[in-house]
This record gives structure tokens, sequence and C-alpha cells, in this order.
């Protein structure tokens, strides 16, 4: 008889597809962390509601949208409220105005948090730093209608209470709220007031991280305060400046309608109008959706761009930048 010399049959096992395995990790890590997902849910859900979902209606922006006939069947015009915005008269205005005054928080507040966060790093009191951090805090719960009207009640020209002192010596009283030169200047005292304090939270945290025996061994080498918050805590938090620096272009023109519209009046309105109080007058005001949201997208577009070339000089530079 002749045997069999063939070989037993053998099944390879099936392996997993890449998309599989990417799937199975996905539900283990969800599994495991089904808290924390769970933690952030409402963010995420906030941010896809009030974020994401809305980028749909940027359409409007080359439509004449009209609320009767709806997104779908509103006619379709393409850039001519791009055209026309451009073409406008008062977009010349409205950039520099928008461009100034968030030039004018850049230069003049954005340092000082950290200006301010260097100093709180110094004392040597908890308890006193704990009474100062809670003083420069509190402005920041404070609405802009309450700051407003203490700003009224601090400089108006009839019944501010520095122009009575002013009178009182024998001054003429001043305008500082009908000044137009003194109006960008005005908004931004306002922001360095109400939010310095504030922001000083990221640098502490960030001078928090610090490793202490860097500090010991600059005081063996006889450094003295000045000379450790300038060769150490500073470039120790030299990457967090970056980034919220950049993260502060993207925002370049948002300079706050609420601020700004509290705060303008007749006579300051040429150096006071900017693009949001100019989309809320003719968005809101006049039912001109399509054309602010032109104006909107502009800005967004601006933000953007910004952002990213900033971040690509910061990591031409050696920083890590935002992404």
């Amino acid at each position: 008889m002749k045997a069999n010399t063939s070989a037993p049959l053998t099944t390879t096992p099936a392996i997993p597809s890449e998309k599989t395995s990417k799937l199975r990790r996905l539900a283990s890590d969800l599994a495991r962390d089904k808290y924390l997902y769970l933690l952030a849910l409402p963010g995420l859900l906030y941010f896809i509601i009030f974020k994401y979902v809305p980028i749909g209606g940027l359409i409007i922006a080359f439509q004449d949208y009209s609320p009767y006939f709806g997104i779908l069947k509103s006619e379709w015009v393409g850039l001519e409220h791009f055209q026309r915005f451009f073409s406008n008269d008062d977009f010349r205005m409205l950039l520099r105005n928008t461009m100034m005054i968030s030039l004018m928080n850049i230069v003049f507040f954005f340092p000082l948090p950290i200006l301010l966060s260097l100093m709180l790093n110094e004392l040597r009191s908890m308890a006193y730093k704990r009474i100062v951090q809670t003083v420069v805090y509190i402005p920041h719960f404070l609405s802009w209608v309450l700051i407003s009207g203490l700003t009224y009640l601090m400089l108006s020209q009839s019944e501010g209470l520095i122009n009575k002192i002013i009178h009182e010596f024998g001054g003429e009283r001043i305008g500082f709220l009908t000044d137009p030169d003194m109006f960008w200047g005005l908004l931004t005292v306002q922001v360095m007031w109400k939010e310095a304090g504030w922001g000083t939270i990221i640098f502490l945290a960030a001078i928090a991280g610090v490793d202490p025996q860097l500090y010991e061994a600059a005081v063996v080498d006889g450094a003295g305060r000045f000379r450790k918050m300038w060769h150490i805590t500073l470039p120790a938090i030299r990457n967090v400046i970056v980034i919220l620096f950049i993260l502060r272009l993207g925002s370049v023109m948002d300079v706050g309608f609420e601020q700004v519209y509290l705060m303008m009046n007749g006579a300051v309105s040429d150096v006071a109008d900017v693009f949001d109080t100019y989309v809320y007058r003719n968005g809101v005001q006049q039912g001109q959706f399509s054309y602010s949201t032109a104006i909107g997208l502009f800005k967004s577009i601006v933000g953007i761009v910004l952002v990213v070339a900033a971040n690509k000089l910061a990591k031409r530079f050696g920083e890590e930048g935002v992404y």
C-alpha cells in the first residue's frame, strides 16, 4: 500500500485589520477611562453645539439670505457682500480702530499679568500674597456694565469725582469720555484693571512648576532676586508666554463688543466704531444677516492667518507653539 505523504491541512489565524485593531484599542480606552470622558462630555457638547454646528451657517455669507426662504432656498450671490464691505468707506475706519485697540491691549495689557505674576511670586508672606491675589482677581467678576458705570462716575465731565476735584483746586474740567484722543487709552486702562489679576493665574501656575534647585544653585552663585527672575523664572515660563501670545493674536479682531458699545458716544464715534459694533448695527438692528456674516467670516479668517503665521514663526525660533 502506498503511504499518504501529503502534508496535513493547516489553517492560519486571521490577522485583524488595522481598522479593527484601532477600534478595539479605542473601546479599551473608553472602558478604562470612562469617568474621565464623562467628565469631559459637557465641555465637548458645548463646543460641538455652539462652536462647530454654527459653522454650517457661514454659507449665508455667500447668499442673499432671507429667513422666509431659509438657507437652502436663498439666492446665491457669491462674494457680493465681501465686495460691498471692502469698498465701503467705513472699512478703513473700522480696521484702524479695531487694530489700534488690539495693538494697545497687546503692548500694554499683555505684559502686565506676567509682571504681576513675577511680583506676586516674590512675596514671602503667604497671607499677604493671598490678600493681594484676591484684590486683583475681584475686578474680573464685575460686568462691563458695572465697570462702565464706575467709569462714568469717576470721569464724567459734569458729575465725575476726578473733575470735581480738579474744579475744586481751580482747574478746568477735562472731557475724559468725550475726547477722541483719550478713548483708546481709556479702553486699555479698563481692560488692564479688570483682567490683569485674572491673567496671572496661568503664569503663577507655570512659575510654581519651576525646579527649586535652580534657585538654590543661583543663590550659591551669588544671584539676587532680579537675576533669578531674569535668568530662571522668565526662561522657564517662556513657552507659556509664547502660546498665550499666539492665542491672543487669534482674537486680534475681537476687541470686546460690550465694553466698546457701553463707552461709545457721539463725540468719539469716529474712533470707537469697530467691527463688532458695526456688525451689531447692520446684522441685529437692520436685519442684514448675510452682510454681517460676511464681516464675521472675514474676522475669523484674519485670526486664523495670524495664529498660523505666529505659530510657524515661533517654531522657527525653537519654541513649541500651539500645535
